[in-house]
């Protein structure tokens, strides 16, 4: 499966990952791709979780365009 994930650097330099479709799901690292290593691990691990508990998956994200 494909996961879209959100990447933002905080004040203190380091890379926070968050991957929208599974609330909860959220990591970080001192670089890109530290934090793309670390939020791929948290989203196995969550999706892991998710089947054992019987939770869905296929969970749906959309993009909107907004003006600024």
């Amino acid at each position: 499966m494909k996961f879209l994930v959100t990447l933002e650097r905080c004040e203190d330099g380091w890379i926070v990952a968050e991957c929208p479709a599974l609330p909860g799901c959220v990591s970080q690292g001192r670089t890109t791709a530290e934090a793309l290593a670390n939020i791929r691990e948290a989203i196995e691990l969550s999706v892991e979780t998710r089947r054992a508990e019987g939770l869905p998956i296929n969970i749906e994200v959309a993009e909107v365009e907004v003006e600024i």
